[in-house]
């Protein structure tokens, strides 16, 4: 069985589906480990860290592990949220990048991260997924 936000909501947030936590506001701990593929089905990898803008308590990025067996060899990628649609459906989320494409995103290993409050490397990773990146 895959991992989604379903299957990890210890708490009963989505069981009733009444008004309450749902797509629209969710839990975090829910969403780690969730899928992640592109619009063509194709496999991205799974969701591994969310990164929290503590100025704004807005999630900056969703840190997502792609390649690599078992854990071994993964290459991270900070992919900014809005670049992330959840796909209800499916319980993934989509990215619009072509596996090809993933393989030359900026990305780092878990023994490297970057300084992700480095404005020139946010605004690289920004551009190369298309998102907005601000002056605030």
């Amino acid at each position: 069985m895959k991992s989604n936000y379903l299957t990890r909501d210890n708490f009963g947030m989505y069981a009733h589906r009444s008004p309450g936590p749902g797509p629209s506001l969710m839990g975090a701990d829910t969403l780690l480990g969730n899928d992640v593929c592109n619009k063509d089905g194709e496999d991205l990898g799974e969701i591994k860290e969310l990164m929290i803008d503590m100025a704004t308590g807005k999630v900056a990025y969703a840190v997502l592990s792609f390649g690599g067996v078992l854990g071994m060899g993964d290459k991270l990628f900070a992919v900014p949220w809005a670049a992330l649609k959840l796909d209800t459906a499916n319980k993934r989320f989509t990215l619009n990048v072509a596996k090809a494409t993933l393989k030359d995103a900026p990305g780092f290993d878990k023994s490297h991260w970057p300084s992700m409050s480095d404005r020139t490397w946010a605004g690289g990773v920004h551009q190369f997924y298309g998102t907005p990146y601000g002056t605030a």
